[in-house]
């Protein structure tokens, strides 16, 4: 089943549901894309005043880059995009331990789709725009105060209230709305990293050694003992992203604060020559304490009439680089579900349908986050030596299915997936 016959962007439901979807960020605005295109109104309150650069680069990996392509956001999205034409395993000295020079064809040939390195500001207007184009109302400035399950009404700060016939909460990392669904506070809990964010201009770069890993674009990570630096190009290739994951030193409750260049230097001085030369380019970097949350158990109430979504339901840390990809595929999920109903009292077997497809996955994913986490970080020693040789091992076979989860996370289609689960359902 194609991406773009599976978006339902012909079907106008019987009873067109209203749906007010509380946030504005990247599951937000795609879970009003999907359900918009499922022929429901769609209205998003989004607490800042407007959208801003924040963060910096994202990979947009088969799994959700084909929900895009459904959405119809390949047009606006391809000229921002880079896709990594080769993917290079350093140790953190330099020397090379796994690499694909055919990366993008690869992955294109196995998946159907490329994955696309892309700013995260590039990938939130382009959202933003289509929601627009789509009739979505988009209500920036409206920080949501309280809800109520019982009655579906939202309580925004200003003291206006909307009720909808579908609540669907995807307001982040720190949801305010997650501590009233459980009702309790849920405070995220710090992970023992964080990470420095850096980009370089590739323009500005002269030098050729250096313009030879940066300058067509790819994915070059260098692995060590308790961190690793990822390196990729985005903007086109005009923009070198880097990510760099060390363990957190930062005072007990800010999470965010601008880097010391130099201490940031220093934690990478001893590593490839290569690494050190790029990190001499940075003129300003910002440090942010990663964070997570164990996924949520339960991810609708039972009458359906509300959902939780994205990081607000199960956070993705940057390990894994599927944080923007789960989130899509909820988006698509219920955005597909909702395509099923034509009125409120088919709510429930959805609620059900998608939590159950949801809370399976993203767990594996949020548990091999770490995995992968803690096998770049080890130090040097047997396991250490026993990775790099399975690397090596993986990466020089003609069928290349590095790491080995890559298959089922990639090949996914949530819509197709969701589908064949209510079908299954509905017809017990």
């Amino acid at each position: 089943m194609s991406p773009s016959a599976t978006t339902t962007a012909g079907f106008v439901p019987s009873d067109r549901l209203k749906v007010l979807v509380i946030g504005g960020g990247l599951c937000g605005l795609g879970t009003a894309i999907s359900t918009s295109l499922a022929g429901h109104s769609v209205t998003v309150f989004e607490a800042a005043p407007e959208l801003h650069e924040i963060g910096a680069g994202l990979q947009i990996t088969p799994n959700a880059n084909r929900l895009l392509q459904g959405w119809g956001l390949w047009e606006s999205l391809a000229p921002v995009a880079a896709a990594p034409q080769q993917l290079s395993i350093r140790r953190f000295d330099g020397r090379l331990l796994a690499q694909r020079l055919d990366y993008d064809e690869e992955t294109k040939r196995k998946y159907g789709v490329p994955t696309w390195c892309l700013h995260r500001v590039d990938l939130q207007q382009a959202l933003l725009r289509r929601a627009t184009e789509l009739g979505v109302e988009i209500r920036f400035g409206q920080r949501v105060h309280d809800i109520d399950f019982e009655r579906n009404q939202i309580t925004l700060e200003n003291g206006e209230t909307a009720v909808g016939d579908v609540v669907i909460a995807a307001d982040g990392l720190w949801s305010a709305v997650r501590n009233k669904f459980l009702g309790i506070e849920t405070p995220p809990k710090p992970t023992g990293d964080l990470a420095y964010r850096v980009t370089i201009n590739v323009d500005e770069i002269d030098d050729p050694e250096l313009l030879e890993v940066i300058q067509k674009p790819g994915n070059n990570i260098w692995i060590g003992p308790s961190r690793h630096a990822v390196g990729y190009n985005v903007r086109n290739g005009k923009l070198f992203n880097m990510v760099l994951l060390v363990p957190d030193d930062l005072p007990e409750g800010v999470r965010k604060q601008p880097g010391n260049i130099a201490e940031m230097r220093k934690l990478f001085e001893d590593w490839d020559p290569i690494l050190t030369k790029l990190l001499a380019r940075v003129e300003k970097v910002e440090k942010w304490k990663l964070m997570h949350h164990p996924p949520l158990e339960r991810l609708a109430i039972d009458t359906g009439r509300f959902f939780i979504a994205g990081d607000a339901a199960h956070p993705m840390l940057p390990y894994f680089a599927q944080g923007a990809n789960s989130s899509f595929e909820d988006a698509a999920v219920l955005g597909h579900l909702l395509s099923k109903a034509s009125s409120i009292k088919e709510l429930p077997i959805i609620a059900d349908i998608y939590s159950r497809i949801r809370r399976e996955r993203v767990s594996r994913i949020h548990s091999e986050t770490f995995v992968h986490r803690d096998d770049f970080h080890l130090p040097d020693g047997p396991k250490q030596v026993q990775r790099d040789e399975l690397l090596y091992n993986s990466f020089t076979k003609d069928d290349w299915t590095h790491p080995k989860i890559q298959p089922w996370l990639w090949s996914y289609d949530a819509y197709k997936a969701t589908e064949e689960e209510y079908n299954r359902v509905i017809t017990k």
